[in-house]
């Protein structure tokens, strides 16, 4: 996970045009919803897998969690439907520890950001996942949070919660975020808009040829 550019990804993608979409953004990753029903963008993993397949091959799949058993989520990882494991429950530091007894996993784990408290920002800054993501809520939810208390995390982070063409840019001057991660601001009427999406990606790269992101 290195490198200077912002990362981009794509979240709750469910049906194979929404894969057709991604393909001609190119964002770095893209998010499938696994096993979380209460989501109008649940999937299956048999259907993570059928879309997977048509999936370009630069796009990093990550896997979205919630509470899931442990065995599931490795399975998932070990057998290549998902390069990424992103944990939005109430997964503590054990569940992470145990899910990397099965194997070299990269993990993600959302944080939801309260009003500021310490303790909140001190678990943050010690967790041993291998990037956090700061979100409003449960996720998708298309509502950002004061983001002034990002200020508080003291390592690279994905931006997420309402986050879209029309607000990232004032989300990137102001935070610097290692990645952006856009699901329900790039949607019409709860399905994926192929153009919300190519003008997201259009202007994170941008943002960067600017001159605003070294690299």
């Amino acid at each position: 996970m290195s490198g200077n550019s912002v990362k981009i990804k794509i979240c709750g993608l469910s049906r194979p045009e929404d894969i057709d979409s991604v393909n001609e953004a190119r964002p770095d990753y893209c998010g499938f919803i696994i096993n979380v029903p209460k989501s109008i963008r649940n999937t299956s993993p048999d259907q993570v897998r059928s879309l997977r397949a048509g999936l370009s091959p630069e796009i990093i799949p990550v896997g979205v969690f919630r509470n899931e058993p442990v065995e599931t989520v490795a399975k998932l990882l070990l057998d290549g439907t998902i390069g990424v494991a992103q944990l939005h429950g109430n997964e503590d530091e054990a569940y992470i520890q145990r899910l990397r007894t099965f194997g070299d996993f990269t993990i993600f784990k959302a944080f939801r950001v309260p009003d500021f408290d310490a303790e909140w920002a001190r678990m943050v800054n010690e967790s041993s996942a291998d990037l956090v993501l700061l979100d409003n809520g449960s996720g998708g939810t298309g509502e950002t949070f004061a983001w002034e208390l990002a200020e508080q995390i003291h390592r690279p982070f994905l931006l997420a919660g309402g986050i879209g063409p029309d607000n990232l840019t004032e989300a990137l001057d102001q935070l610097h975020p290692w990645g952006l991660d856009m699901s329900s601001s790039v949607e019409t009427d709860g399905k994926k808009d192929r153009k919300k999406i190519l003008a997201a990606v259009r202007k994170v790269r941008e943002w960067k040829t600017a001159g605003k992101m070294p690299g």
